[in-house]
């Protein structure tokens, strides 16, 4: 299918942005002094700053990519990750007739025959949708939130351009081979598609209400089934003020730390619980309601950590709170999928070096655990280790978690707190798995076990008295040994041809038989020719299609 005139504009414009920064340091990896550095200096203007303005300006799908990047320590350095944690969602509202129409086309029904009150004047507007206020008929306040017109269309036109791209970044230049940008793109692709879908966020606000429920400071409005689709999501209406204002009196008047060691242990609880992570907890996110609980909501983002995954990153936690660098690095080398120039002992020494300091500034908020994470993630990259996404998406929740519980309740030791629930969370898993279920589970496999051993030992046996026992390596015939075998096969044979067919060419033409062609036997020059052009195409064709090795990767496997 060719590509349209608008297609490629768009193409052009994204190539130029690019461009623009490809000396950035973006998408390039971290040095080494940007990766040993947790302090480093911001420029409030410049080159990060403009950075993101670029992105802005590029629309809604690069406005999500900023905020994906700001949780890649490996793929951008510190001054623009700082900066991308700034960048700004807000758009102009669309207007009342526009969201109106939404709003029929995907409920079925006038809008004032549902929403008596309709406030055109939108509490919120962000790239892909704008919130109204709004009264049901039984007097009850909602939230409605209703997504802009064509915005997925948008989306997913730019994502196939950004994922033709990455694949080329990925074949042909060996910074795409290390960080794997397609395999980014898709993954980003499947979050913001599923964001897009309103359904999907209903269901995340019932887990987590129903998850949290236990947690009495902390609410998460509920959605309306009934008043819900795709494109439109209707919810309670929750308010409130912003964490970051200033408390002053409230504060005073009511402590915060119940609710911020209730906030702590529910996303704790929520991670390697139950296994999903609110990808996006920024204080823009939370509010403190009138009666003084903490309510969170847009949980559009929402990643899931699959039960395997979950303890080794609980281990890892726990191990970096309880000030143990070298069961740190096992963790993440277990995580991670080791480069083919992967550095272990340099790692290894590394990161125990940064959680010892880590442990012995634990209790200032300049060694919180979140910025750990970020930066044993910058020092993975150098060191040749790719984490996983979990593992980046983890340290960037903390790292936003830290900024609220210190905005709520400055006093407050983080470290302590998270050491303490996380012990419960690590006696609760060893209780499971000691749980009548699991034996029995076990229990069952292991006399499986039992029964077949005697009959595999004594087939491996017979074999070997009777000389029979043969081992067989599947996947020779298609494997890249046995191409390149056969490439240098056939190069060897078409450079006899060519060499035979130039001994002949000059056998020829001492000859003197004619016919002639200016003053040489006709023969002789025409076996020339094709030997000239038989030995240029396989000149050509080494020079083509002969690329260096794919460096080599390996799953970790240190524990």
């Amino acid at each position: 299918m060719s590509a349209t005139p608008s297609t490629l504009t768009r193409t052009a414009q994204l190539v130029g942005f690019l461009l623009k920064y490809r000396n950035s340091g973006v998408f390039t990896g971290v040095d080494w002094d940007a990766a040993t550095d947790l302090d480093v200096e911001v420029p409030e203007e410049g080159r990060p700053a403009d950075f993101v303005r670029d992105l802005e300006a590029l629309g809604p799908t690069f406005i999500k990519i900023g905020q994906a990047l700001s949780t890649r320590p490996d793929m951008v350095p510190p001054a623009y990750l700082a900066a991308l944690e700034k960048m700004q969602d807000d758009v102009n509202a669309l207007d009342a007739a526009t969201i109106e129409a939404v709003v029929e086309a995907e409920l079925g029904v006038r809008l004032h025959s549902v929403f008596p009150q309709f406030d055109a004047k939108p509490l919120g507007c962000a790239s892909l949708a704008q919130v109204h206020r709004a009264t049901l008929r039984d007097g009850r306040e909602v939230a409605v939130k209703v997504q802009r017109p064509n915005v997925a269309q948008v989306i997913r036109s730019d994502l196939d351009t950004l994922q033709m791209l990455a694949s080329k970044a990925d074949h042909n230049t060996q910074v795409g081979r290390r960080l794997h940008f397609a395999d980014w793109v898709q993954e980003f692709r499947k979050t913001v598609m599923d964001e897009l879908d309103y359904r999907l966020e209903a269901d995340h606000l019932e887990r987590f209400g129903e998850h949290l429920a236990k947690y009495p400071m902390l609410v998460v409005p509920q959605p309306l089934r009934d008043l819900s689709s795709a494109r439109v999501l209707t919810m309670e209406l929750v308010t409130g003020s912003k964490v970051t204002e200033p408390l002053g009196l409230r504060r005073t008047e009511h402590s915060m730390r119940p609710l911020v060691v209730d906030l702590l242990r529910g996303y704790l609880d929520q991670m390697f619980v139950h296994g999903e992570m609110h990808a996006d907890p920024h204080p823009g996110n939370l509010l403190i309601t009138p009666d003084h609980r903490l309510a969170i909501f847009d949980l559009g983002m929402v990643a899931h950590i699959p039960p395997k995954m979950r303890g080794r990153l609980l281990k890892l936690v726990f191990s970096a709170v309880d000030g143990r660098g070298e069961a740190v690095a096992d963790e993440l080398i277990a995580l991670g999928v080791r480069l083919h120039d992967f550095d272990e002992g340099r790692f290894v020494r590394e990161v125990g070096q940064h959680v010892a300091r880590y442990a012995a500034h634990g209790h200032s908020q300049d060694w919180s655990e979140g910025r750990l994470f970020l930066h044993l993630s910058r020092l993975s990259a150098l060191c040749g280790l790719r984490t996983p996404p979990e593992f980046n998406l983890l340290a960037k929740t903390l790292l936003n978690l830290e900024t609220v519980c210190i905005a709520l309740d400055p006093e407050l030791s983080l470290k302590a707190t998270v050491e303490d629930h996380l012990q419960g969370l690590l006696r609760d898993r060893l209780l499971q798995t000691l749980s009548p279920a699991n034996l029995a589970s076990e229990a069952i496999e292991l006399q499986s076990l039992l029964q077949d051993a005697p009959r595999k030992v004594g087939t491996v046996l017979s074999l070997l008295a009777e000389n029979r026992l043969q081992m067989r390596i599947t996947g020779w015939q298609d494997s890249a040994i046995m191409e390149n075998l056969q490439k240098i096969a056939n190069r060897i044979a078409a450079g006899i041809v060519v060499a035979a067919l130039l001994i002949s060419s000059a056998l020829l033409l001492r000859s003197g038989v004619g016919p002639f062609l200016f003053g040489y036997p006709a023969f002789a020059l025409l076996l020339f020719v094709v030997a000239v052009g038989l030995g240029l195409a396989i000149v050509v064709s080494a020079l083509r299609n002969d690329k260096k090795p794919r460096p080599r990767e390996e799953r970790g496997t240190r524990s």
